[in-house]
């Protein structure tokens, strides 16, 4: 149940209309749930329920001339971002493993990838006997072109994992003409990106793969998924037998021809990661629906982005004018904030309802960790990552929120950032709500 915080003041004060509407601000209580997503479209239920009366989950197990749900999501799916190939797989950590084991990269070889990123990443990474190697982070959230020349250099990487963490493009024309002037193929990680673009051309589609994740809370939902795209025939093949085709790959409408396969298909291992029937036939309708979708978040994050603006202590992070971004989750930061101020304002927003994460947090958190954290990762010290991720905060955005749900979240944060921000440094406890 929603309740009321009353504030008492300590001493009488004149009571000024900004005094007043801070009062009222810090009386809200934001009821929502994070972590609530939209339901699966009808035509979704109805497909996979039909899955499940015929039974035939396994996507090579089809009847007469019947087409699995799983090769018509593939078809389409590629249609949907300009690819000659898809390849569905049963997550986006496999779609990323899968696309550097197609690209032949061997184990204790360095790959280049952001340093602010999700586990997921770097773990595909050493889930081959790779070697991650983190480039810094700029403090728009992107990756920082400077230190990627540096490390690819010193490195003599060829590969680069980009994430594009949190819905994040970079300069995508100024990365690929540095990659290729390095001799550097690019691997996207779109799980955060399905459905935006920079300049025009659609996220995935300007490195040699695009992997995109179908996980609960990306931005088509099939609980676990992944998808790969490329327009290169081998590397398309190569990751048809990854994924565990044995000898059924004619059964792919968006994947090379026969011939392809005839040279690789008894070199290429099966590392069995297929998407099934039952997902592909509740992703399938809403491929339909990621633009409509990506103009809803849209709408709900300008009208965070507008609560919080010129809020004393908090820094937007821009959005570039070439960058066209879906926005399911929402970050800002806190400069030159000490961790027990941040600390205080996650505790106090999560007592009004609003779920902060915390990206500077000495321990990792539910999704929420850093590059430190990642042991199996040789050790690196990035100055300037650490200083943007000390006052990083990120938020998800589901779609089962409103315009007004996301003006009082803006409101709820804005007040207790003024609040927190101005107070003498205490100890977490004692910046509780009762205090």
């Amino acid at each position: 149940m929603c309740r009321t915080l009353p504030q008492h003041p300590r001493r009488a004060k004149p009571l000024t209309l900004g005094g007043l509407r801070l009062i009222l601000s810090r009386m809200e209580t934001f009821c929502g749930s994070f972590t609530q997503q939209e339901p699966i479209p009808e035509a979704g239920i109805e497909a996979a329920m039909a899955v499940l009366r015929g039974g035939r989950l396994h996507r090579y197990n089809t009847a007469g001339d019947e087409i699995a749900q799983t090769a018509l999501l593939e078809e389409e799916f590629a249609a949907f971002t300009g690819a000659r190939y898809c390849v569905a797989v049963a997550s986006g950590g496999y779609a990323m493993a899968s696309a550097l084991r197609a690209l032949q990269v061997c184990p204790g070889a360095p790959v280049l990838t952001n340093a602010f990123t999700l586990a997921p990443v770097p773990g595909a990474i050493a889930s081959i006997g790779a070697r991650p190697v983190f480039i810094e982070t700029t403090p728009d959230l992107t990756i920082d072109f400077d230190h990627l020349e540096a490390m690819a250099r010193a490195t003599g990487a060829q590969v680069l994992m980009l994430s594009h963490m949190r819905g994040h493009l970079c300069d995508m024309d100024r990365l690929m003409a540095l990659c290729d002037s390095l001799g550097v193929r690019v691997i996207e990680d779109c799980a955060h990106t399905m459905g935006a673009s920079w300049n025009g051309v659609p996220s995935g589609r300007h490195g040699v793969i695009g992997c995109y994740s179908t996980q609960t809370y990306k931005h088509i939902n099939s609980g676990e998924g992944g998808l790969i795209v490329t327009d290169d025939p081998g590397l398309a093949a190569r990751c048809v037998l990854l994924s565990g085709s044995y000898m059924l790959y004619p059964r792919h409408r968006a994947a090379p021809g026969p011939e392809v396969f005839e040279a690789l298909r008894l070199d290429v291992p099966n590392i069995s990661g297929r998407m099934d029937n039952l997902r592909a036939a509740i992703l399938r309708p809403q491929i339909a629906l990621l633009e409509d979708r990506r103009h809803r978040w849209t709408a709900l994050y300008r009208v965070l982005e507008q609560g919080l603006a010129q809020t004393q202590g908090l820094r937007l992070i821009p959005r570039p004018e070439a960058e066209v971004f879906v926005a399911s989750s929402f970050q800002f930061t806190l400069p030159e904030w000490e961790p027990a101020r941040i600390a205080a304002l996650v505790a106090r927003c999560l007592a009004r309802g609003v779920e902060l994460k915390w990206f500077g947090a000495p321990d990792p958190v539910g999704f929420t960790s850093r590059y430190a954290h990642w042991r199996y990762a040789d050790p690196q010290v990035l100055p300037q990552t650490d200083r943007v991720l000390a006052g990083l905060i990120d938020m998800r955005l589901p779609l089962t929120f409103s315009t007004a749900d996301a003006a009082q979240i803006a409101r709820i944060i804005r007040a207790e950032v003024l609040s927190v921000g101005q107070a003498e440094v205490v100890p977490v406890a004692a910046l509780s709500m009762g205090d």
